[in-house]
């Protein structure tokens, strides 16, 4: 991490929750805001980084297309982190998820924690 301020954000909803497209769009401030910015994908949030799963995701309509935030952050140098069980609980191995999400566990994110980053978890 650089010396910008940083933050985690913890994300655990998928498709059925609203509160994915806020995690979104507060990572996309964040990057915007100059933050070093840190996904953690848990539990169904996982879903979010299968290939073509977010390109069809549209949770809230004053936000953009939830596969338009996840590709502008990774473009924008966000780190994105998916949880291994998580990941392999739902069949999904490194071939499945968007190039550049990492597997990487809780020890990878708490570096990032301990390294001083705010979190966030949704």
């Amino acid at each position: 991490m650089s010396n910008r301020q940083s933050i985690v954000i913890v994300i655990s909803r998928g498709f059925d929750d609203e509160r994915s497209s806020v995690a979104w769009s507060i990572a996309s401030s964040a990057l915007a805001s100059d933050f070093d910015v840190t996904i953690f994908l848990v539990a169904s949030g996982v879903d979010w980084v299968r290939k073509g799963a977010a390109g069809v995701a549209h949770l809230n309509p004053l936000d953009p297309p939830i596969g338009t935030m996840v590709q502008n952050l990774m473009a924008g140098g966000a780190a994105v982190l998916a949880c291994p069980p998580c990941a392999k609980v739902r069949g999904y191995g490194a071939d499945d998820l968007l190039d550049g999400v990492t597997l990487a566990g809780a020890p990878a994110m708490l570096e990032r924690v301990k390294a001083g980053a705010s979190t966030l978890s949704f």
